[in-house]
C-alpha cells in the first residue's frame, strides 16, 4: 500500500510540475509581449484623430432631435406610453434618425471618451488576455475574434497588433475578425481604421456579411448586424462598453407591488416627455422581477440576457470564453439610467437622440441568464483586471521607450485614468464566460490504475494575480 501511495504521489507531482511548465510557457508569452516595443505608431498616443466620416453640422442636429421628438410623441399619442426598453431602442438605434446611426459619438469631439481611445495599453493588454485564453484552451486550430459594438476600431485594432506581434505564438491557427456593429456609419469608420481601403459592402442590404475586407495585419475581417449570424467555431467575444446602451426596463416597488416606469408626454408641455409610472402590472412587471428582490426600483435589460444566453450556448458547444467590460454592479444599484452629451450628464428625456443613454450593467443577472452552460468569473473592477494583466510592467516600457515629455505625460494620465478608483479603475467591471472544460480539475488516478494525471488548467488571466518575474 505504501508503495501503491507513495507512485500515485509520484504522478500527482509530475502532473503539478507539469501544469506549472505550462503556465509558465503562456507566462513567459505575455510577459515578453509586455516587454516587447511594439512599433512606433502606438507607443504614446491620445487617440485623438478625428475621422469624419461620421460628422455632422449644427444645422442637422437640431432638425433630427425635433424629428426624434415628433416621432415618440406620435408613437406615445396612437398606443399609449411607451416601455423605457422601447425608448431607448428608439432613442439609439433607430434607421433614421438613432443616436448611433446618424452621430460621430466618440473622442474628444463626441459625447464620450472610451478605455482604448485614451490609451493604446487597455487594447494591448486585452489582446494578450485573447491568446492567454486560446492557449488556455488548447490552441485549437480556428480562432475567430468576436467584438461587440467595436466604436471606431481602435480596441480591434490595437488587439490585432499584439497577434500580429505574437504570431509565432499562434502557430498555424486561422486568425479571423469577426464584428457585430449595427451603424453602417461606425461600421465604415471601422473599416478606414482596419482596413484602410481593403474592405467593400456586400451588394445586398439582406445579407448576413453586409460588409467585408482584409485588415491591415492580412487578416480576414467581416460585419454582422447580430450575433446570430456570426460563423460558429472556437470564438474569443468581446463586449466593451457595449450592453450598457442595451435597452433596459425600469420598475418600481409599490404598495400593490412591482409597477413599470414609462414614457410619456407631459399633459401640461405637449412637447416634453416625463416619467409616469404605470398603475396595474404589465408582463414585464410580472416576469422580470425575482421572486426574492430586495431593491426598491430595479432595471432590467431583457435583450442583454438574451445574447448572454447565445454566447453561452456557443461557448458551451463550440468552446471559447466571452470578456465583457462595462459600468456595472452585482445587483445592488437602482437607479441609473443617465444620458451623456458633450462628456457632460444629460437629462436622458431631453432632446432625445441628443445624448448617449446608457445604464449599469446587472452583472448578477448576467450571470442568471448564462446559467449553468458556462463558468462565469467576477465581476472584478477594471483596476484589478489591468494589474492583474501586467500594465505597470508595460507603461514602464512605454515610458522607457519615450523620449519626449509631453508623451510620456500622456502615458502616466492615461494610466492614471484607467486604473485610479476615483474615475475609471472602479466604475468599469470586467466579467468573462468560460467553457467548462477551461477551469475543470484534474482527474485523480483512481484504485491501482496509474493513468498519468491530466494537467491542472492554466489560470485565467486578469482575473487572478499573477507574477511577472
Amino acid at each position: 500500500m505504501t508503495d501503491v501511495r507513495h507512485y500515485s504521489n509520484k504522478l500527482c507531482l509530475e502532473s503539478v510540475q507539469g501544469s506549472r511548465m505550462r503556465a509558465f510557457k503562456t507566462m513567459s508569452i505575455i510577459n515578453k509581449s509586455l516587454i516587447r516595443s511594439f512599433p512606433p505608431l502606438s507607443s504614446v498616443r491620445w487617440r485623438a484623430e478625428q475621422t469624419r466620416l461620421c460628422s455632422r453640422t449644427s444645422q442637422e442636429e437640431p432638425q433630427s432631435q425635433r424629428s426624434m421628438l415628433r416621432h415618440l410623441t406620435s408613437k406615445i399619442k396612437a398606443t399609449g406610453p411607451i416601455p423605457v426598453a422601447e425608448y431607448m431602442r428608439e432613442v439609439l438605434t433607430n434607421p433614421v434618425m438613432g443616436y448611433y446611426v446618424r452621430n460621430d459619438m466618440l473622442g474628444p469631439e463626441g459625447d464620450f471618451i472610451t478605455s482604448p481611445e485614451i490609451s493604446q495599453i487597455f487594447g494591448e493588454l486585452l489582446g494578450i488576455w485573447c491568446v492567454s485564453e486560446w492557449m488556455g484552451a488548447g490552441r485549437p486550430s480556428k480562432l475567430q475574434l468576436v467584438e461587440f459594438g467595436p466604436g471606431r476600431g481602435s480596441l480591434a485594432k490595437d488587439i490585432l497588433r499584439v497577434f500580429s506581434q505574437l504570431r509565432s505564438a499562434l502557430g498555424e491557427a486561422a486568425v479571423s475578425v469577426h464584428l457585430v456593429e449595427v451603424s453602417p456609419r461606425l461600421s465604415q469608420v471601422q473599416a478606414q481604421c482596419l482596413t484602410r481601403d481593403q474592405n467593400q459592402v456586400s451588394a445586398s442590404e439582406d445579407e448576413p456579411v453586409y460588409r467585408h475586407g482584409t485588415t491591415t495585419t492580412g487578416l480576414p475581417v467581416a460585419w454582422y448586424r447580430r450575433l446570430e449570424d456570426v460563423p460558429r467555431g472556437f470564438s474569443i467575444y468581446l463586449a466593451h462598453e457595449f450592453f450598457d446602451a442595451l435597452p433596459i426596463h425600469k420598475f418600481q416597488r409599490t404598495e400593490k407591488g412591482w409597477r413599470e416606469v414609462v414614457v410619456d408626454i407631459d399633459p401640461e408641455k405637449p412637447d416634453t416627455l416625463r416619467f409616469v409610472i404605470l398603475p396595474s402590472a404589465t408582463l414585464a412587471s410580472s416576469t422580470l422581477i425575482q421572486a426574492d428582490e430586495q431593491r426598491q426600483h430595479v432595471e432590467v435589460c431583457p435583450e442583454g440576457g438574451v445574447i448572454i444566453q447565445r454566447l453561452a450556448n456557443r461557448i458551451a458547444e463550440d468552446g471559447g470564453a466571452a470578456l465583457i467590460a462595462d459600468y456595472g454592479h452585482d445587483g445592488t444599484k437602482m437607479d441609473t439610467f443617465r444620458g451623456f452629451r458633450g462628456h457632460q450628464l444629460h437629462d436622458v428625456l431631453a432632446s432625445p437622440g441628443s445624448a448617449d443613454l446608457t445604464a449599469d450593467v446587472d452583472f448578477s443577472y448576467l450571470r442568471r441568464m448564462a446559467g449553468d452552460a458556462v463558468v462565469c468569473l467576477g465581476p472584478v473592477s477594471q483596476g484589478t483586471f489591468l494589474k492583474n494583466m501586467g500594465i505597470d510592467t508595460r507603461l514602464q516600457v512605454l515610458l522607457r521607450n519615450c523620449a519626449e515629455p509631453s508623451g510620456r505625460k500622456q502615458l502616466v494620465q492615461g494610466y492614471d485614468m484607467l486604473t485610479n478608483p476615483r474615475k475609471m479603475g472602479e466604475r468599469f467591471q470586467f466579467f468573462s464566460l468560460l467553457n467548462h472544460s477551461r477551469v475543470a480539475q484534474p482527474k485523480t488516478p483512481q484504485g491501482l490504475k496509474m493513468d498519468k494525471k491530466e494537467p491542472a488548467p492554466l489560470p485565467v488571466a486578469g482575473f487572478t494575480e499573477i507574477s511577472f518575474s
